[in-house]
């Protein structure tokens, strides 16, 4: 890299960890000065300011309104990964969770979804999208595919109100025991973004997760499509022993569900340590 290629990159980096100086100064919605006023006080150039804050707005740090300004955007929903002796150990992700229904039928599970539920193609699942909002914004698109033998009378009502799992356990006598899960980048189609109130191609977290219950039969299969400028994921390692932590009640766990999971004995019954994490 040449001396002047080399200096622009280092003027955007300052001016990057300014304006982030600025962001973690103030709360969610605040304003932050123009970028003519943050060109005048920090040094540089119109160019270099506004590549420095194009990577902020990117990662979901700031928000652009026409007309208006910028804003320090709303705060990342933190999904946390706690590893403790042989179990995975999920805490609740933030803020008030909810559902709204976008699709509910009974079909065929198809090759694809048979193979991963173990059964024929021509066998009924029930499938089940839903958009889930944290505290009114929509942060994820789930499809959920359930097989229809083990849920007869499942409602709409049931996967709008309260916890699915709990639901099976309590009116379906479905006890769910043990999920793998695997987490990847990807980005937002036109339909997607629609729903997700985002930009078209803008990044995501894809979610793929299979349950099985406690005869090790496959329950469901679901991938769901997180925000990448809203949800993060974070792993924290134990590194020693720890004392006990009572289980939260309440929340999400868009990585292993509530219900049977958190009642399990975490060393006799621990869920797959193969789970990898992105976020």
């Amino acid at each position: 890299m040449d001396a002047d290629a080399s200096g622009t990159v280092l003027k955007r980096e300052r001016a990057r960890d300014a304006v982030l100086e600025l962001i973690e100064s103030r709360r969610p919605g605040d304003a932050i000065p123009s970028e003519r006023a943050l060109c005048a006080t920090l040094g540089v150039s119109r160019p270099t300011l506004r590549a420095a804050i194009d990577e902020l707005v990117a990662v979901g740090l700031l928000v652009r309104e026409h007309g208006r300004g910028m804003f320090v955007a709303p705060a990342k929903i933190t999904q946390e990964l706690v590893s403790a002796d042989l179990a995975l150990t999920v805490p609740q992700a933030a803020g008030a969770w909810s559902s709204r229904l976008l699709e509910f039928t009974t079909l065929q599970a198809g090759a694809r979804v048979g193979r991963k539920l173990r059964m024929s193609p021509a066998a009924e699942i029930v499938y089940v999208a839903r958009l889930r909002l944290v505290d009114g914004a929509p942060m994820a698109i789930e499809h959920l595919h359930i097989r229809a033998e083990l849920v007869p009378g499942l409602s709409a009502q049931e996967l709008e109100h309260g916890d699915l799992y709990e639901h099976l356990r309590e009116r379906h006598d479905v006890h769910v025991h043990e999920a793998v899960q695997a987490i990847e980048p990807t980005v937002v189609t036109r339909a997607e973004a629609r729903l997700l109130d985002v930009p078209e191609l803008s990044p995501a977290l894809l979610f793929e997760r299979l349950t099985s219950d406690t005869t090790g039969c496959p329950v469901e299969y679901v991938h769901s499509l997180y925000r990448g400028d809203r949800y993060r994921i974070v792993s924290r390692l134990a590194l020693g022993p720890a004392a006990a932590v009572e289980p939260v009640e309440g929340g999400h766990h868009p990585g292993i569900p509530p219900g049977d999971f958190a009642q399990r004995d975490p060393i006799t019954s621990s869920t797959r340590g193969d789970i990898q994490s992105g976020d």
